[in-house]
């Protein structure tokens, strides 16, 4: 492995999977067992619907049977559905980073909610982007765009974001040194 940034636990088995940032593949990993098989990437670093470009995080959805992956360089997430030999886009624009609601520069987090909604930490737009299934184009929920900032509206290049079961939303805000909580309303 090179760089490994992640680790996504299928809680149902015995297997994780690991975001090899640096060879541009997740691997799959059974507990007391060295030795992983390649899931997705492994192609070189890349746009196509078979590469991944340092995927820096990985969420294990175990409704769809699929990873969603944050293909940072690439300035997307996708989704990899297990067994499948490509992704499927699911945020951004692969190889074009930006701050409109349809792209990302940078992103290093991902997580979902129960109802399927997609939490993406847009780290050097210093925003948590909010996409729900089968939509593009997101909406801002944290941070505010391409303003970074230490009060307690404002991000500062996260990289990581969780959803509770009461739709809380708690960001590690890299560069301000904290985590951050943000109640549903």
């Amino acid at each position: 492995m090179s760089l490994p940034y992640s680790i996504a636990l299928d809680s149902n088995s015995t297997i994780f999977y690991v975001a090899d940032a640096g060879n541009h593949r997740i691997l799959k990993f059974v507990f007391n067992i060295t030795t992983g098989t390649l899931i997705a990437g492994g192609q070189g670093p890349g746009t196509a619907t078979n590469q991944l470009y340092f995927p820096t995080c990985i969420y294990f959805d175990s409704a769809s049977n699929s990873l969603f992956i944050t293909n940072m360089n690439a300035y997307s997430v996708v989704q990899w559905v297990l067994g499948s030999s490509i992704w499927k886009l699911v945020a951004g624009i692969p190889g074009s980073y930006g701050s409109t609601p349809l792209s990302l520069n940078n992103p290093q987090g991902v997580t979902l909610d129960s109802a399927g909604n997609i939490y993406v930490a847009d780290s050097s737009n210093h925003r948590i982007q909010l996409f729900r299934p089968g939509n593009a184009t997101g909406t801002t929920i944290a941070g505010s765009g391409n303003t970074p900032g230490a009060s307690s509206s404002l991000l500062n290049n996260p990289r990581s974001v969780l959803v509770d079961n009461q739709l809380n939303l708690y960001v590690s805000d890299t560069n301000n040194d904290r985590i951050q909580m943000f109640t549903r309303c």
